[in-house]
């Protein structure tokens, strides 16, 4: 259990769950049009998917240009995220 919860494979699994969660978001507000709308959350879920991703592949060996990439859009994301907030 531990080498599983510090390898790589945590890392998907926690990536899975936030896409449950915004598959399961997504359903229940077009369902019952209460809760979060899609589009509000959807910066702040984008903004840690890839702080998730860079960190799965820093820990996957993959050359520093990816998780990079992975980091700045995150801060692209988070940027969205506030600017829609601040208003």
């Amino acid at each position: 259990m531990i080498d599983f919860l510090s390898g790589v494979h945590a890392v998907d699994l926690i990536l899975l769950i936030v896409a449950a969660e915004i598959i399961a978001i997504t359903l229940y507000w077009h369902a019952t049009r209460r809760g979060i709308a899609p589009a509000q959350l959807l910066p702040n879920l984008a903004a840690g998917a890839l702080l998730l991703l860079a960190l799965r592949l820093s820990l996957s060996d993959y050359s520093w240009p990816w998780y990079t990439a992975c980091l700045a859009l995150a801060g692209v994301a988070n940027v969205a995220d506030l600017r829609q907030r601040w208003r």
